[in-house]
């Protein structure tokens, strides 16, 4: 990763943080940042800008890696390599006038962000399904029948009987026919509304206070109370 990272990264475990590493696929991955976001991950950007404000540089650690090889003098003998880069006491410097240890009083604020989740899917599809009907018809079927009847009486003069003559009758028969017509008879309507809601968010910040015990007696005799 570049050294302003490295640098930051560095000043969070030597704070007292933790890093965690995770390998995970491309199919893990959005539930593994869920996970660590739950579990109260910070924000390095924001974490560093705050070191920056009391004092913190990432120089610091720039010239630590750039000299711990260049020799050590006597002076800087019985000092660690972090004070020795950056200047600054990790332990307390008695009996010697001129100097001090500066304790930082830290407090953390509260920042709430906002960051979009999946909150599922609904999906509607359509698909057509056959369904066999039957319905009732009546139908009317016409037939011709040829009948000889035998016929026993005299002709009489208005028959005509020796003309020719031609009959024909002509059968007829109904049948089915299936015709169907497509019919709207419900909509199902997909509609997105988006509503705001407000939401109070608990959590804890820490801060550092500082109890003096001042034991200390002036020339007078007098004794100095607690601050």
């Amino acid at each position: 990763m570049p050294d302003e990272d490295r640098y930051a990264y560095a000043e969070g475990l030597r704070r007292g943080g933790y890093l965690l590493s995770v390998n995970v696929t491309d199919v893990q991955y959005d539930k593994a940042l869920d996970i660590l976001d739950d579990e109260g991950t910070i924000d390095i950007d924001e974490r560093t800008q705050m070191w920056r404000k009391e004092g913190w540089s990432d120089k610091d650690y720039q010239s630590y890696s750039h000299g711990t090889n260049a020799g050590r003098s006597a002076a800087t003998a019985g000092q660690t390599d972090y004070e020795r880069t950056t200047g600054r006491k990790t332990s307390a410097q008695t009996g010697t006038k001129g100097r001090e240890e500066a304790i930082p009083i830290v407090e953390e604020q509260l920042r709430v962000g906002k960051r979009e989740v999946g909150g599922g899917r609904v999906r509607v599809r359509s698909y057509v399904v056959e369904q066999p009907v039957q319905e009732q018809v009546t139908l009317r079927d016409e037939t011709v029948s040829v009948e000889r009847r035998p016929v026993d009486r005299p002709l009489t003069g208005t028959e005509d009987a020796f003309r020719e003559r031609t009959i024909e009758a002509d059968e007829r028969r109904e049948e089915a026919v299936v015709n169907k017509q497509a019919r709207v008879k419900e909509e199902v309507v997909v509609r997105k509304d988006a509503q705001q809601r407000t939401e109070t968010v608990s959590d804890k910040v820490r801060r550092t206070e500082v109890e003096v015990d001042d034991q200390t007696r002036s020339k007078t005799g007098s004794r100095k109370g607690k601050r």
